[in-house]
């Protein structure tokens, strides 16, 4: 069957050619569906429990969705005549933001006093051009002196201020987030450029989620080609063919564009770790053209003209790339096990791309080989260099190379445990990018970017003006404020108390709660009728006033912390004031959340691929005694790699959670086509087990050498990723991959040697 199949192939090359063509142009036209979302949100499943909670919450209140403008002045002093008078300016440019519904800065605040029997509530500063140095003076202590302000949007040195936006994005278009950064960006030319004093920094969600985006498409513009050129030189340093390495790298687009086509026809958006696919499947689609090739080149030297020999070479790897192909294949579907979507689409979109590969490489390859100028030189005494030196070095070697690798494997295992979850979604992004600048920026100078928000119920409508209820609000933010890596506490206690200060003639001893509830309430009342549009409190309580809505910020925390922050804070509250408690939510909570459930979901993935991938080598194998030592070499990389991890990064994010099992399916390929030439020499050849480990190197270690070379360079380059998730899983998959080559050369043919025994 085997033979007609590739007869078939062979004679009707043209037909395959034009075929595939047709059948390539209807598949490759779904790319005119593909989208790209670049929304935080798509991190999370609908049913996310921090998801919903986010919802619950922005609906109750205002959105979470903001932009941020960090202003620094060069002269360190926020509050002179030109840096206000540029802070009121982009104040009121920032109104015109796309969907911004609200701004806050220094300069609007609302202050309260009382003048004679009223009440009055105005801008702290007006108009900031004509204030005397007096005026100057008292704004900077109002400012410095008040809660809502301090650590929030102005710096307790004065030297640092923030512009709040609130955008409210209809979720209509999928370059929302672009519009809105663009405009903020320019907003930021317009009034440098005006104002040469100050250095402004653009940061919050909408931003951040726009990064994601553009390092994206950085990704895409720079490390693809890269890659390509990669490949090119590799494949034609391997090949010695340009015919060959011509041919190699149409498989690869063709394998890239027929991946992105189909996700088109399924409606799968890109995200930022979905849109690395193509540079994965490019760097996998390589390995079954290696091998048909190089095994072409071999039997051609040897004398067998070029359609001989590329029958042979089909007939000799064609179990081996459907193999490795398939547990490849394997690999990266059970990234459907990872509770992150866009994992899950990585691995289905690369699982469509090697599938479309190990096709074209059995088929349309051998049809583009047959019609193109291929020109090997039959030698009569054929070398092989540095491989047969290798074999004949491990099979001499054997028994201290497996004590050897024995002894490194279990000293790298035991660095594991130094390994830990503790992401830090403030650093998802390189720090050569616009958004993490500013992200390090106002963690240093400012409060920080990463922040934790609570709705705290009341007891029914109105109910948020009971004193009891204010008090124990009032408890729990004194003891968020007490708490190490929390820089500010917003709640609606700091209102309260200030107007009830207000209003007993600013007496200090009056910065409480009231102590009453109609007090309370007409002191809301009349603040509220005082705001001006767009400043109201509807951002910190209910329209029903039933609940109200606290803040928290912290400063460069990572995930582990963060989540054992909120963990002592639901203890306290349940412990303390049961009667408000509530879940935090927050973007970042949510991504430090994710994080270990993405793990966790995990463990169940890498099981399933170790059952079918195991399986799939028993039977392919023909026998237990090599489907179990093949085991040994195929799961140790993995763990001797997350060693290597843990001496010298030790945090473990997001995105390692999946490389288990996206390099499981591939380090098994090295392991295939080197057993599947040592089990030719052995059943077919009849040599004994030395012999044939030299054959195996000799045959296949050269190839297994240049495709473990180009999955490092491939794995590397997306490690120059800016986007964190991106790099850290480049590396690590790099790092695995190469150990799992070294473990074939010194540790499987050893093993092989050892256990092996059985006849020819």
């Amino acid at each position: 069957m085997l033979d007609i199949f590739i007869d078939r192939v062979i004679r009707w090359r043209w037909w395959i050619i034009l075929f595939s063509t047709v059948i390539l142009l209807f598949i490759a036209s779904g790319a005119r569906f593909l989208g790209f979302d670049n929304s935080y949100r798509v991190f999370f499943k609908p049913d996310n429990p921090q998801l919903m909670a986010f919802d619950a919450l922005q609906n109750t209140y205002t959105k979470s969705d903001n932009v941020l403008f960090a202003i620094a002045p060069k002269d360190g002093n926020v509050f002179t005549a030109d840096t206000l008078a540029a802070i009121q300016e982009l104040t009121a440019a920032a109104w015109k933001i796309p969907y911004s519904t609200r701004v806050d800065s220094v300069t609007n605040y609302q202050h309260t006093e009382v003048k004679g029997d009223n009440l009055t509530v105005s801008d702290l500063v007006a108009e900031p051009q004509p204030l005397t140095p007096d005026q100057l003076a008292k704004v900077r202590d109002i400012a410095l002196h008040e809660p809502l302000l301090v650590d929030q949007s102005i710096a307790p040195r004065g030297d640092v201020t923030g512009i709040n936006v609130t955008i409210d994005l209809p979720k209509k278009s999928p370059d929302e987030e672009s519009v809105v950064t663009q405009y903020a960006r320019q907003l930021i030319q317009d009034v440098e450029s005006r104002h040469p004093n100050i250095k402004i920094y653009l940061n919050g969600m909408v931003p951040f989620s726009n990064a994601f985006g553009e390092a994206s498409m950085h990704d895409m513009q720079t490390l693809v080609p890269l890659m390509y050129g990669v490949i090119m030189l590799v494949a034609l340093f391997t090949l010695r063919s340009f015919s060959g390495a011509l041919a190699t790298m149409l498989v690869i687009m063709l394998s890239i564009v027929a991946a992105m086509g189909v996700t088109g026809w399924l409606g799968i958006k890109l995200t930022p770790p979905s849109a690395s696919a193509p540079t994965v499947i490019m760097t996998l689609a390589v390995a079954d053209c290696i091998h048909i090739l190089s095994s072409m080149f071999h039997y051609m030297r040897e004398g067998m003209n070029k359609q001989q020999a590329l029958a042979a070479s089909l007939k000799l790897n064609m179990m081996a790339v459907s193999l490795t192909s398939l547990t490849t294949i394997i690999g990266f579907l059970t990234l459907n096990f990872s509770a992150v979507p866009p994992f899950r689409d990585l691995g289905n979109i690369t699982a469509i791309g090697i599938t479309f590969a190990w096709l074209f490489s059995i088929i349309l390859l051998p049809a583009l080989i047959m019609i193109l100028p291929v020109r090997v030189k039959a030698q009569k005494d054929i070398t092989y260099g540095w491989t047969n030196q290798l074999g004949a070095f491990v099979v001499r070697c054997r028994k201290p190379l497996l004590w050897g690798m024995a002894l490194s494997t279990l000293v790298l295992i035991a660095f594991i445990p130094r390994n830990e979850m503790n992401d830090q979604f403030s650093k998802y992004f390189d720090p050569s990018m616009e958004i993490r600048q500013s992200t390090d920026f106002i963690t240093q100078r400012l409060a920080g970017t990463d922040m934790i928000e609570y709705s705290l119920p009341a007891s029914g409508s109105g109910g948020i003006n009971e004193p009891a209820y204010l008090q124990q609000v009032e408890i729990f933010a004194n003891w968020y404020r007490a708490q190490p890596g929390v820089t500010h506490v917003s709640a609606i206690t700091d209102v309260v108390k200030r107007l009830n200060k207000n209003m007993h003639g600013d007496d200090p001893a009056y910065y409480r709660v009231p102590e009453s509830r109609d007090l309370a309430a007409q002191y809301l009342l009349l603040y509220e009728m005082s705001l001006p549009f767009g400043l109201d409190l509807n951002d910190q309580i209910s329209v029903d006033k039933s609940a109200t809505r606290m803040r928290v910020v912290m400063r460069d925390l990572s995930s582990r912390e963060f989540i054992a922050l909120e963990s002592r804070a639901q203890a306290w509250l349940h412990e303390h004031t049961p009667t408000i408690a509530s879940i935090g939510t927050g973007p970042t909570l949510m991504f430090a959340h994710i994080g270990q459930l993405n793990i966790s979901s995990m463990i169940s993935g890498n099981l399933v691929a170790l059952v079918l991938v195991s399986g799939l080598l028993l039977i392919a194998l023909r026998s237990w005694r090599i489907g179990l030592i093949s085991l040994i070499p195929n799961l140790i990389p993995i763990g001797m790699a997350f060693g290597v991890w843990g001496i010298f990064v030790g945090n473990v994010g997001l995105s390692l959670a999946v490389v288990t099992s996206l390099t499981f399916g591939i380090v098994v390929d090295d392991t295939i086509h080197f057993l599947s030439k040592y089990l030719h020499a052995r059943r077919e050849l009849k040599q004994d087990a030395e012999t044939a480990v030299r054959y195996a190197f000799n045959t296949v270690g050269s190839a297994m050498w240049s495709t473990s070379l180009i999955l490092v360079a491939g794995f590397l380059i997306l490690a120059l990723s800016d986007f964190k998730l991106n790099s850290d899983m480049g590396m690590l998959s790099a790092l695995t991959i190469a150990i799992a080559l070294a473990t074939d050369y010194f540790l499987l043919a050893p093993l092989l040697m050892k256990y092996d025994r059985s006849k020819s």
